[in-house]
C-alpha cells in the first residue's frame, strides 16, 4: 500500500517498526510532501508547482522503501564471495539516486516557500515559514543519506550536487525566516 494511503497513526507505526523501511529516505520524502502542502496553503490559490512537487515527494517515498533492499542482499553475501565489494558498491551508489532526487524536490519547496513567506499573505507567514523549516529539513536528511551511500565515492559529482542543494534550502529558509 503507497504510503499515501496510510493512516497517520499507521505511518508513523510503520517508521517506528524495527525494519528497514520505510526509515530517514520515505520520513524525509514525506516531511518535503508536508511541506509542499503548506505553500499550496499559504499560496491561497492554486499553486501548481507546489502541488505537482507534493505529489513527486509522494512517490519518492515510495520509491525509497525499497531502494535499500540491494545493500542488504550484498551485505548478506558471504565476505568472502568475489562479488561482494562490487555488488555492495554498486548498490550503495544506486542508493543515493533516491534521496538525491528527495533533496531535489525539497530544496524547491524550500525556495517556494521562502517566496511565500516573504511575498505571501501576511496571515499565512507562518505556514509558509513551516512549509520552508520543514523543506530545509527534509534537504538535509536526504543530502546525508546521500552522503553516507556514497561515502566511499568521495569524487561523485552526487555528492557535489546534494551539498548545492542544501546550501540553497538553508539560504532559503534564512529568507522565509527573515523577511
Amino acid at each position: 500500500m503507497p504510503l499515501a494511503d496510510r493512516t497517520l497513526a499507521a505511518l508513523l507505526a510503520d517508521v517506528a517498526a524495527a525494519t528497514p523501511a520505510p526509515g530517514g529516505g520515505s520520513s524525509a520524502a514525506v516531511a518535503c510532501a508536508l511541506a509542499a502542502a503548506l505553500v499550496e496553503m499559504a499560496a491561497g490559490a492554486p499553486h501548481e508547482r507546489a502541488a505537482a512537487l507534493r505529489a513527486r515527494a509522494l512517490e519518492l517515498a515510495d520509491a525509497d522503501l525499497g531502494s535499500y533492499a540491494p545493500v542488504l542482499e550484498a551485505q548478506r553475501l558471504p565476505a568472502g564471495d568475489p562479488s561482494r565489494t562490487e555488488r555492495l558498491a554498486a548498490a550503495l551508489s544506486s542508493a543515493a539516486d533516491v534521496p538525491l532526487a528527495i533533496a531535489e524536490a525539497a530544496c524547491e519547496i524550500a525556495e517556494l516557500a521562502a517566496e511565500q513567506a516573504r511575498s505571501g499573505r501576511p496571515g499565512l507567514e507562518g505556514d509558509a515559514t513551516t512549509g520552508a523549516l520543514l523543506a530545509e529539513a527534509a534537504t538535509r536528511a536526504a543530502t546525508r543519506l546521500v552522503e553516507l551511500n556514497l561515502s566511499t565515492h568521495p569524487d561523485d559529482p552526487r555528492l557535489r550536487a546534494a551539498t548545492d542543494l542544501t546550501t540553497r534550502a538553508t539560504t532559503a529558509r534564512n529568507r522565509a525566516l527573515h523577511p
